[in-house]
């Protein structure tokens, strides 16, 4: 039977993952277990200990952090623009909703006792074709927008 105290793995670590390891272990991110498995490599391999020692650490993290740094302002900035784009895309589908409505819709009156209806595409062009090419510009606009807001890199 193996030996209870020995039951861990020995695994030959290359050194270029101790080297992905080493801003983890500067900023004093890394597990017990990485850190130990570090502090064990830059023992044995003294010119990497020469390369990453003291300073050459915290300068290693210190780039890394400032090249992934994020604005502390950006969950606030990215709050304000979705709630701007909601907004515009809600008023948007009223308008798209009202136009194709009033585009679909016509004039109606009473005349000599009968009612009448004119549909506006059929007697009032006029009227129509503003109104609809209005409503299609908004249900483009409306799906634009629903589109920027799915969008992850806008």
């Amino acid at each position: 039977m193996q030996d209870e105290t020995h039951s861990e793995l020995t695994m030959k670590v290359s050194r270029e993952t101790i080297v992905d390891l080493l801003p983890l272990y500067s900023a004093g991110e890394a597990s017990p277990q990485t850190r130990a498995l570090v502090e064990e490599y830059l023992q044995h391999d003294a010119d990497l200990m020469s390369q990453f020692d003291g300073d050459g650490v915290k300068r290693l993290a210190a780039f890394s952090a400032s090249e992934t740094a994020l604005p502390s302002n950006l969950e606030l900035r990215s709050f304000q623009r979705t709630r701007h784009l909601l907004r515009w895309q809600r008023r948007v589908y009223g308008l798209a909703i009202a136009l194709s409505i009033a585009s679909l819709g016509g004039v109606g009156y009473i005349q000599e006792g009968h009612p009448v209806f004119h549909f506006f595409f059929h007697y009032y062009p006029q009227f129509f074709v503003p109104c609809a090419s209005l409503a299609v510009s908004c249900w483009i606009n409306y799906f634009v927008l629903g589109w920027r807001l799915r969008s992850t890199n806008f």
